[in-house]
C-alpha cells in the first residue's frame, strides 16, 4: 500500500485593504484586554477617534478604529497601570465579600493611582479651558474646587500680563481670546447663574475629559507662572478666599511675589486702558474683575474685602445694573457692564451716552425708542417754526403788494 494522503488545509489568506487597516471596537478591546470604560479613557487621553473606512467590511452599524492607533495604545506604559488598578480592585472586592472590613479599608487606602503627565503634550488649550470653566460653574462640591482654582490662576496670569485681546458676550456665555507666546487661545465661560444638571448627559465621559484637562491646565499654569518668576502654586489670603475674592487675592499674590528684576508688562496690542472703577449691585463681578484688570484698570466692589471704599474721590466710573441708587455722584460716570466689553470690542474707550443712572438701566430698544421720540418731537417743532416763518413771510409779502398797488392808483 502506498503512503496515505494527509489532509493539508488551505493557506490562510492575509487581509488586505481596509480589513487590514481598521478594526472594530470589540476587536480593539480584545487586543488591549481592557474594559469598555477603560478603552474610552485611553481614547480620550491619547486623542484617538473612530475612523471612517471607505468600505466597512463588517457593516455600517459598527465603530471602526485605525489599527495603528490601537497598536500605539498597546505600547503605552499607562495600559499596564490600568491593569494593575483593575487587579487591585478585585482584591478589595474579594476582601469585602469575605466581610473583612479592616483589610478592605487598608487596601483602599493603599490603592495605586496613575498620572497623565506624559500624555499632555501637543494639545491646544481652547477645549480644556472651556470645559474647566464650565465645570467651575456647576454646584460647589469638593471635586470641582480644583476647577475653580485652575480658572482663577489662568485668569490671574492673563490679567497680570495683559494678554487678553477680545471679549464678546453671547447667549451661551462670554467668549474670551488671549494671545500667549504668539498663539491665540479662545475659550467660553458660561454666565454666572444657577446650573441645572440633566439626566440625558453622560457625565462619566465628561469627567474623563475633565481629569485629563485638569492635568494639562495645571502643567500649563506652572510653566506660565515660572516664565514670569512667580512661585506656583500660589498661597492666597484665607480671608479673601472666604469672601470669594480669589482673583483679587491672586493679584495681591502677584504684587507680593513679583521679582524686581522682571519688568512690569505693558498693555500690549490695545489702545484701551480702563480707569478706576467700582462694581455695584449684582453685576458679574468675577468677569468684570478679570477684564478690567487685564486692560490696565483698577477695580473695587461693594462689601467686605474691597480694595478701596465707595467714597474714594479718584473713582471715575460706577458699573451698575439697577436704576435705583442710594447716592448719585455727579463727578462719576454711570455705565452698564456691557460698556466695559464694548470698549474692548471697538478697541477704544467709549464715552458714556447716559449720565442719569435712572435712565441707564433702560434697555437699548427702549432707549433708542425714547431717543427717536425726542428727535421726532424736535423735528416736529422745527417744522412748525418753519411753517410759521413761511406764513409770516407770505403775510409780509401780501402787505407789501397791497401797499405797492395803492401807490400806483394814487
Amino acid at each position: 500500500m502506498g503512503k496515505p494522503n494527509h489532509y493539508r488545509p488551505p493557506a490562510r489568506k492575509e487581509k488586505e485593504g481596509n480589513a487590514a487597516k481598521y478594526v472594530m471596537r470589540a476587536q480593539a478591546i480584545k487586543i488591549l484586554q481592557v474594559s469598555l470604560s477603560d478603552f474610552r479613557k485611553f481614547c480620550i487621553h491619547e486623542g484617538v477617534f473612530p475612523g471612517e473606512p471607505k468600505k466597512k467590511v463588517k457593516g455600517n452599524h459598527r465603530t471602526y478604529y485605525h489599527l495603528k492607533d490601537i497598536m500605539y495604545i498597546l505600547h503605552d506604559p499607562l495600559l499596564e497601570k490600568f491593569r494593575e488598578i483593575r487587579a487591585y480592585k478585585k482584591k478589595i472586592k474579594k476582601s469585602k465579600a469575605k466581610k473583612n472590613d479592616e483589610l478592605a479599608k487598608l487596601l483602599t487606602s493603599l490603592a495605586p493611582s496613575y498620572k497623565l503627565d506624559m500624555v499632555i503634550r501637543d494639545r491646544d488649550l481652547d477645549d480644556p479651558l472651556t470645559m474647566v470653566h464650565l465645570f467651575a460653574m456647576l454646584p460647589a462640591i469638593d471635586r470641582l474646587k480644583i476647577e475653580v482654582k485652575l480658572c482663577h490662576e489662568w485668569q490671574a496670569y492673563i490679567s497680570r500680563t495683559h494678554k487678553l485681546r477680545k471679549v464678546f458676550v453671547a447667549v451661551k456665555g462670554i467668549y474670551y481670546q488671549a494671545e500667549v507666546d504668539g498663539q491665540k487661545i479662545t475659550w467660553l465661560a458660561p454666565h454666572a447663574r444657577q446650573q441645572v444638571l440633566t439626566d440625558d448627559i453622560d457625565f462619566n465621559v465628561m469627567l474623563t475629559f475633565l481629569e485629563f484637562y485638569e492635568t494639562l491646565l495645571d502643567f500649563v499654569n506652572f510653566q506660565l507662572y515660572l516664565s514670569i518668576n512667580v512661585k506656583y502654586p500660589p498661597i492666597l489670603d484665607p480671608r479673601l478666599e472666604a469672601l470669594a475674592a480669589d482673583l483679587y487675592a491672586l493679584s495681591r499674590y502677584f504684587d507680593a511675589n513679583h521679582r524686581a528684576s522682571v519688568q512690569e508688562p505693558q498693555v500690549a496690542g490695545s489702545s484701551v486702558k480702563l480707569k478706576k472703577m467700582e462694581l455695584q449691585g449684582t453685576v458679574p463681578r468675577e468677569s468684570l474683575l478679570f477684564v478690567i484688570l487685564a486692560f490696565g484698570g483698577v477695580v473695587s466692589w461693594e462689601g467686605d474685602g474691597a480694595p478701596f471704599s465707595e467714597a474714594d474721590d479718584s473713582i471715575t466710573h460706577l458699573i451698575v445694573d439697577r436704576p435705583s441708587q442710594g447716592h448719585v455722584y455727579l463727578s462719576r460716570d454711570y455705565v452698564q457692564p456691557q460698556w466695559v466689553y464694548d470698549c474692548k470690542g471697538t478697541d477704544r474707550l467709549k464715552e458714556p451716552s447716559v449720565k442719569d443712572p435712572s435712565r441707564l438701566m433702560m434697555s437699548r430698544k427702549k432707549r433708542r425708542l425714547a431717543e427717536a421720540i425726542e428727535i421726532g418731537k424736535q423735528r416736529k417743532k422745527d417744522h412748525v417754526e418753519r411753517l410759521k416763518e413761511r406764513k409770516r413771510n407770505i403775510e409780509a409779502a401780501q402787505k407789501l403788494d397791497k401797499k405797492h398797488k395803492k401807490a400806483q392808483h394814487s
